[in-house]
C-alpha cells in the first residue's frame, strides 16, 4: 500500500516567554504546529508566511525564520497520509488571533508535558526535536 504524502511549512513558534505556539484546525482535536500546505510555485518559507498571514494575521520577515530541518509523521486529520514538514523556528512579539481555518490557539511549554491532544508531528517528532537539540544547546 501506498502513502500519499502531504508537504507542507510549518513554525516553531516561540514567544517572548519561550512558550510556543500551537493551533486547532476547525472540526478537528488535535493541536499542531501553525503552516500549512506549500504550493507547486512556492518556495517552503514562502508559503509558512502566506500560511501565518492568512491563518493567525501574523506577518513575518521570512528572512527570520531559521530552517530547522524536513520531518514526517502519519497527518493527524488524513488517514493514510503522511505529513512531511519543512520546519522553521521563529521568535515572535506579536498578537495572534485564530482565522480562517483554525478555530483555536494555545501557547504551550515545550518543555513540559501537554494535556492536549497532539498531532503526531508536533508531539512525537517537533517538540522531542526541540526538547533535544535546541533546549539542550541553551
Amino acid at each position: 500500500m501506498t502513502t500519499s504524502l502531504i508537504r507542507i511549512a510549518a513554525a516553531l513558534l516561540l514567544g517572548p516567554d519561550g512558550r510556543t505556539l500551537l493551533v486547532r484546525k476547525r472540526g478537528t482535536r488535535a493541536f499542531m504546529q501553525p503552516g500549512g500546505k506549500i504550493e507547486a510555485h512556492e518556495q517552503p518559507v514562502q508559503a509558512l508566511a502566506r500560511e501565518l498571514e492568512e491563518e493567525l494575521g501574523l506577518r513575518i520577515d521570512p528572512a527570520q525564520a531559521r530552517h530547522l530541518g524536513v520531518f514526517s509523521a502519519p497527518a493527524a486529520n488524513e488517514p493514510g497520509f503522511t505529513v512531511q514538514a519543512e520546519v522553521f523556528l521563529l521568535s515572535i512579539d506579536s498578537p495572534v488571533s485564530p482565522a480562517a481555518e483554525i478555530e483555536e490557539v494555545c501557547w504551550i511549554d515545550p518543555a513540559g508535558d501537554s494535556d492536549l491532544v497532539l498531532a503526531p508531528l508536533t508531539g512525537e517528532v517537533i517538540l522531542p526535536f526541540y526538547r533535544a537539540t535546541l533546549l539542550a544547546t541553551c
